[in-house]
């Protein structure tokens, strides 16, 4: 007996500390994985009818403030999500329940502006019994820290509510964490874009890159040339989105502190701009006589220019951010060369610019001469590491993209491979590797439409955002990753996001509706 007592109490101890260390992990499932966290094991009961969101008295920002005031109402209902007044499901307050209250601290006002390359989205969250303290320099970081505090609530099987205590000290890794979604392969309801963008901002993305047109389809539908959409668009008035329906997009993304990127894509993937606006597209040539088909835009007339600067000065006064994506790739040089007038195109657009461009690797793949203060998006998968390291000896900055085309599928975990992507591992200086300013998923619309985008979409898109937002030496390991990332799936099915499952189990509120 002596022998077995001995060992019973270090035995019952370890056992203790298993149990607890399982706990606190289970309650520990932000994601993307903050920069530093600690929590313990103490934890503070909530209750809706106690809980509120503050504005701490050295506040720049107060009550008016549009988008945090928003966010407040947002987030409430994330965080209890059973408490709805208007439902009859009106839980008797309960007095044992210690008031708790958010107090939001931010530095600098900006509630009325535009998330932009150079937004502080850092925040410091303290939560202790009674109270947590939210830290930001703006509002963007507010958003941030808002969207962590509502992963760190979690419910008892009895709906009791409560949370961790804990210090979070965060901020992104990289400045620009983009998801592409494409509207002209299959046109994509506004609703669905809307979702996405809701998603983007619970996974702390913050541009969404809009592959508004290309061969397929012309949905924007311009002011200046209604006839782009009139005759290019899959239907006119279907199959459109109206400038009221672009302005809720980038509305509803900068409540959320996403910038809306929008692409215009040229030289090439002009088909369908062709059908509203004549002789915009090169004839190609057989010989010396016309075949009948149509290449990229003919950069030999001077209409061509005439139009795309009246087009581009639309789109300036339409989409607020300072960056417009140009295209640029898979331009069908066969046609360009049959024709008997050739000149440069890029070059001429570039003249036109009243932004910052981001482009395709294929124009600096052409060996064009490109201005310094073109961002490159990196594609083509087979070599992105030796065309990192090629595009910031070149002093460009580069926006990696190549790795996370989720549209492709394969059977299984495949989101492992999106998590292993170490977007600064090439070859090159320090300096080189700072000028990588992020990256982005990309999911091209060939076989994806409002039916099954979401489903495609998360959790696969959410391994690209951790690895684009936290400290990848923290974060190199999807085994450790899994559990978190299956909690942050759950979280996603009961915000009403169709996240499909990322392996055999259950979540215990299943997805409850379309």
């Amino acid at each position: 007996m002596a022998h077995t007592g001995i060992h019973s109490q270090p035995v019952r101890s370890c056992l203790l500390l298993v149990v607890v260390s399982v706990w606190v992990q289970q309650v520990d499932g932000v994601w993307p994985l903050p920069q530093q966290l600690d929590q313990s094991a103490d934890r503070n009961s909530l209750s809706p009818q106690r809980f509120s969101f503050i504005y701490g008295r050295d506040s720049a920002a107060q009550t008016g403030c549009s988008v945090l005031d928003a966010a407040f109402k947002r987030y409430f209902s994330i965080i209890f999500p059973d408490f709805t007044k208007g439902s009859g499901l009106l839980m008797s307050e309960n007095k044992s329940i210690r008031y708790t209250s958010v107090s939001m601290s931010v530095k600098t006002r900006g509630c009325d502006g535009y998330p932009d390359e150079d937004s502080d989205e850092s925040y410091n969250l303290s939560v202790s019994e009674g109270q947590a303290v939210l830290r930001s320099v703006t509002v963007w970081g507010a958003l941030r820290g808002l969207e962590s505090f509502s992963q760190l609530v979690y419910q008892d099987d009895y709906g009791s509510y409560f949370i961790n205590k804990t210090e979070i000290v965060d901020f992104p890794r990289f400045a620009f964490r983009g998801l592409l979604l494409d509207t002209s392969r299959h046109y994509l309801p506004l609703h669905a874009i809307l979702k996405t963008l809701d998603a983007m901002a619970y996974s702390k993305f913050n541009v969404f890159h809009w592959h508004i047109v290309d061969d397929p389809s012309f949905p924007y539908q311009s002011r200046t040339f209604p006839d782009l959409s009139n005759k290019g668009a899959f239907h006119p008035f279907t199959h459109v989105y109206t400038q009221s329906d672009v302005m809720r997009v980038i509305e509803h993304a900068r409540m959320r502190g996403i910038r809306v990127v929008p692409e215009f894509d040229s030289p090439g993937h002009t088909l369908s701009w062709g059908k509203g606006q004549p002789n915009l597209l090169t004839p190609c040539y057989k010989g010396d006589v016309p075949s009948g088909s149509f290449g990229p835009v003919d950069p030999t007339v001077d209409t061509t220019y005439k139009f795309m600067e009246s087009l581009l000065k639309e789109v300036k006064f339409v989409f607020p951010d300072s960056y417009v994506h140009l295209g640029g790739d898979e331009v069908s040089f066969a046609c360009w060369q049959s024709n008997p007038n050739v000149r440069t195109f890029m070059e001429k657009m570039e003249c036109l610019k009243t932004k910052t461009s981001i482009v395709w690797q294929d124009v600096f793949d052409y060996r064009e001469r490109i201005p310094q203060d073109t961002v490159l998006e990196i594609w083509k998968g087979e070599t992105y590491q030796a065309e990192l390291s090629r595009m910031t000896q070149a002093g460009h900055r580069v926006l990696l993209s190549a790795p996370w085309y989720i549209n492709h599928i394969s059977y299984g975990q495949d989101w492992r491979n999106s998590y292993a992507v170490q977007p600064q591992n090439f070859s090159g200086t320090e300096e080189q590797k700072k000028l990588v300013i992020g990256g982005e998923v990309a999911m091209w619309g060939e076989y994806v439409d409002a039916t099954n985008l979401n489903p495609r979409l998360w959790p696969r898109a959410c391994a690209a955002a951790e690895r684009l937002w936290s400290d990848e030496e923290k974060t190199l390991d999807a085994d450790l990753a899994f559990p978190r990332l299956e909690k942050f799936r759950c979280e996603l099915l009961r915000r009403g996001i169709q996240a499909e499952p990322l392996f055999v189990g259950h979540c215990k509120h299943e997805y409850d509706g379309l």
